[in-house]
C-alpha cells in the first residue's frame, strides 16, 4: 500500500504552480514510489491567490500566512517557492518544525542564508532538495558521465552561458527582483546560481574566480499592484534598479581547468539561451537547453578537424525512461521539476539524499558571494 505524504507549497507564483504540478504528476511517471504526495496546504500573501490555487489544484486548505503551514501537523514536506529574501526565514522555520524542504535556488540572498537553512535541516534531521533543475536533464547527466569517464580526455576549459530577455523590456515592473534587500544580487541569484551549480556538477570544485558586473537598465516603473512573473508596468513612479543585470566571470577549477561563466537577464533576442561547452584534450561536449534532449559530441584522436556528432539521449540516460520510450522523443522543462520532485520524495522515503541538496546550494551561493566581492574589488577571489 502506498503511504500518503502531506505536502504544502509556500509562495504561489509561477514556480509554486510548477512544484504543484510536479507533485501531481509523480504517480504517472514513478508508480512504484512508496510515498504519494497529497496537497494539504498552500500559502500565498497576495489576497485571493492561495484560495484560487486551492480550487484549481485541490489543496485541502489555503492561507495567507506561511506560519500556519509550519504549525500544521498534516504537513510533512514543504515546497518553498517564495521570493529570495524569504528563503532563510521560511526555510529555517520549516526545518525546525520538522518539515522536509524542497526549496528553490538560490536559498536566500547570501551563502550565510543558504548555510543557515542547511544547518537547520541538519539539526532537525530533515531532507533538503534545491531547485537546480538543469542538472536533472538526462543529456546533462550523460555529459557528466562522459567527462568523468575520460571520454573527451582531460578537461581543459568550459564555457557556461545563461542569457535571457525576461528583463530586457524597459517597462518591466520594478518588483522585488530588482531590489538589493529583497532580490539579492540580481541575475547572479536568478541565473548565475544555476551556472555555478552546473560548473561544479560537471567539473568539480571552483577554487578561484574574477568577475565583472553591470546594470544596463538603471530605472524601472513601480507596479501599482501585485505582480506575478516578469510583468510590465508603464507609467508608474520610476525607481532605481539596485542589482545586477549582467555578470561575466573567469573561473579556475581545482582540477586545473579554466572556465567562463556569463549570465544576463536583459539579452534582447535571447530566450532561455542556457547551456555549456566543455573542451578536453581529446574532444568536446556541447549542450543547449533549447535542444534539451541532444548532446553534440566530438571524440577521437584526430584532434584537428575532428567532426562533431549530434546524439539524441534515450531511455538509458538519467531519468529519461520515466518519461519517454525512445530517443528523440522530447522532454521539457516541467519534466525536470518532476525528476526533482521524485528525488525529493525518494529522499524522504529512504532517509538519505538524492539529487541536489542544501550543501549544493551553499557551494553555489559561495561562488555568487565571491563574484560580488570580485566585482567590488576588481581582484581574483579564492574559494
Amino acid at each position: 500500500m502506498v503511504d500518503a505524504l502531506g505536502v504544502a507549497v509556500v509562495g504561489f507564483g509561477w514556480m509554486g504552480r510548477v512544484h504543484t504540478q510536479a507533485y501531481a504528476r509523480l504517480p504517472h511517471h514513478y508508480p512504484r514510489l512508496p510515498l504519494r504526495p497529497r496537497l494539504v496546504a498552500v500559502a500565498e500573501e497576495v489576497p485571493g491567490r492561495a484560495e484560487e490555487a486551492a480550487e484549481r489544484f485541490g489543496f485541502v486548505s489555503a492561507t495567507r500566512d506561511w506560519r500556519e503551514v509550519a504549525a500544521d501537523p498534516r504537513v510533512q514536506a514543504v515546497s518553498v517557492t517564495a521570493p529570495n529574501f524569504l528563503h532563510r526565514e521560511i526555510g529555517v522555520a520549516m526545518a525546525e518544525a520538522g518539515k522536509h524542504l524542497w526549496i528553490e535556488k538560490p536559498v536566500g540572498l547570501t551563502s550565510s542564508d543558504a548555510r543557515a537553512v542547511a544547518d537547520a535541516a541538519d539539526r532537525a534531521g530533515v531532507q533538503g532538495t534545491v531547485g537546480f533543475n538543469y542538472r536533472n536533464a538526462p543529456a546533462v547527466e550523460s555529459a557528466r558521465e562522459l567527462i568523468a569517464s575520460g571520454g573527451i580526455g582531460t578537461v581543459t576549459h568550459v564555457r557556461i552561458r545563461l542569457f535571457s530577455d525576461y528583463a530586457a523590456h524597459p517597462d518591466s515592473a520594478l518588483t522585488w527582483r530588482y531590489e538589493r534587500e529583497r532580490g539579492g544580487s540580481g541575475v547572479l541569484g536568478d541565473l548565475a546560481s544555476h551556472g555555478a551549480d552546473l560548473a561544479r556538477f560537471l567539473l568539480g570544485d571552483i577554487c578561484a574566480l574574477t568577475a565583472d558586473t553591470a546594470i544596463f537598465v538603471p530605472e524601472r516603473a513601480r507596479p501599482s499592484g501585485a505582480t506575478a512573473g516578469h510583468a510590465l508596468a508603464s507609467g508608474g513612479e520610476p525607481g532605481p534598479v539596485e542589482n545586477e543585470d549582467y555578470v561575466g566571470c573567469l573561473l579556475r577549477f581545482a582540477s586545473g581547468a579554466r572556465g567562463v561563466l556569463e549570465a544576463c537577464r536583459v539579452s534582447v533576442g535571447e530566450q532561455n539561451a542556457y547551456g555549456f561547452e566543455v573542451h578536453g584534450t581529446r574532444g568536446a561536449v556541447f549542450w543547449d537547453f533549447r535542444r534539451m534532449n541532444e548532446l553534440r559530441v566530438s571524440r577521437g584522436t584526430t584532434y584537428q578537424d575532428q567532426p562533431v556528432s549530434t546524439v539524441y539521449v534515450g531511455p538509458d540516460a538519467g531519468e529519461f525512461a520515466a518519461f519517454q520510450p525512445g530517443a528523440a522523443n522530447a522532454m521539457g522543462y516541467d519534466d525536470l521539476k518532476v525528476i526533482e520532485a521524485h528525488r525529493f520524495v525518494r529522499s524522504i522515503a529512504e532517509g538519505r539524499p538524492y539529487g541536489t541538496t542544501l550543501t549544493d546550494a551553499v557551494h553555489s551561493a559561495s561562488v555568487l558571494d565571491a563574484m560580488v566581492e570580485s566585482a567590488r574589488s576588481g581582484r581574483w577571489v579564492g574559494l
